[in-house]
């Protein structure tokens, strides 16, 4: 038995990399019971920004406000707030958060048509892994062609190929087409994970609670042929 996990995620969201921390933990957990496999679906939380990224700092003050880090627990804005519960829920779950460091915020149009291609050569979940700690823990552009290459063959796939790739509009509409059908869905919210193609759960969940979702996908929805 196989439960597909079709997880809806864009590059730049913190919970989305929180949330596959604890997929991953779901799935370790369930692996006596039945297989599981993952696809990972394009979802970009703001398709307008530019192609070459702004300023992070910028970007996330004309969203939320400027920084208060240094306020009063009570005084700091949803942000501020969010940022330092995610950096504590990152060290409970391996995942070195460092947002005080970050300098871009990219378009993650190009990261996602990668993510298509590693998925076709079952590097994707690697590759996803590599894309969250090059932007979230090195600060690296992953809006960039060169760097998006880089991150492609430490997954194991053909660099050179892959720029060239990026280079033209390979799979662009693809992308675009089946992050338009997600959002006739009405998903608006990442991450989500659609179990089987019947049932979803969103936000970063437990271990636990993501575990008996998957249980329940497995019993009362199972995989059609």
């Amino acid at each position: 038995m196989t439960v597909l996990i079709d997880m809806v995620s864009d590059i730049v969201c913190p919970w989305c990399w929180l949330g596959l921390r604890r997929l991953e933990g779901a799935i370790a957990a369930t692996k006596d019971e039945f297989e599981t496999q993952i696809v990972f679906r394009a979802f970009q939380l703001d398709p307008n920004v530019p192609k070459a990224g702004v300023d992070y700092k910028t970007y996330m003050a004309s969203k939320f406000g400027p920084d208060d880090s240094g306020a009063a627990s009570e005084q700091k804005n949803r942000w501020t707030q969010m940022r330092e519960a995610l950096e504590q829920y990152g060290a409970e779950d391996g995942i070195p958060f460092d947002f005080a460091g970050m300098t871009i915020r990219p378009n993650t149009l190009n990261a996602h048509r990668l993510l298509k291609w590693a998925q076709g050569q079952n590097k994707a979940h690697q590759l996803k892994n590599n894309l969250f700690h090059a932007y979230f823990a090195e600060h690296r552009d992953i809006g960039d062609a060169e760097v998006l290459a880089d991150l492609g063959y430490e997954a194991g796939m053909d660099r050179d190929l892959l720029l060239d790739l990026l280079k033209g509009e390979a799979d662009l509409a693809a992308v675009k087409q089946e992050e338009a059908s997600i959002r006739q869905l009405g998903i608006n919210g990442v991450p989500t994970f659609i179990a089987n193609r019947k049932i979803a759960a969103q936000g970063a969940e437990s271990v636990e609670n993501l575990a008996n979702f998957l249980r329940q996908a497995a019993s009362e929805y199972p995989l059609e042929a």
